[in-house]
């Protein structure tokens, strides 16, 4: 006979990341900010995935390129989410850093950050070269 009572989680399920990050390795400035990112990750509530990397081609949920071009986050039961919508899911998951993805609440604010992320990918090109200078 079946019961009703639902399953408990298994240790895999645990241990199963909340989200998955695909971000642009190649990148200086994207390095440096998921670097900060992984540390205070303490959880491992994060799957990091570099998409610059070609051993992490298997799997993705988008081709390639389009990972590439802006960031991505895939939360584990649902459709990826790219730009500043995607750094707010990533915030809500990292401790010290949940209060500020609360701000998705407030009305345009997410449309307002979204302007803002694709105004500095425009620009993102020209911040790479002066780091690959130093």
């Amino acid at each position: 006979m079946l019961s009703n009572q639902p399953l408990s989680p298994t240790k895999e399920d645990s241990n199963k990341a909340a989200v998955r990050v695909f971000f642009d390795g190649s990148c200086p400035i994207c390095t440096k900010e998921i670097g900060l990112y992984q540390r205070i990750d303490r959880d491992h509530r994060v799957d990091w995935c570099d998409v610059s990397s070609p051993s992490q081609a298997d799997g993705l949920p988008l081709p390639r390129p389009a990972l590439m071009a802006r960031f991505h986050v895939q939360p584990a039961s649902g459709a990826p989410i790219s730009g500043a919508r995607a750094f707010l899911e990533l915030w809500r998951h990292l401790p010290g850093w949940r209060w500020l993805a609360t701000i998705r609440h407030v009305p345009g604010l997410p449309s307002v950050l979204e302007l803002a992320y694709r105004v500095f990918l425009r620009i993102r090109p020209a911040i790479q070269r002066r780091f690959q200078r130093r």
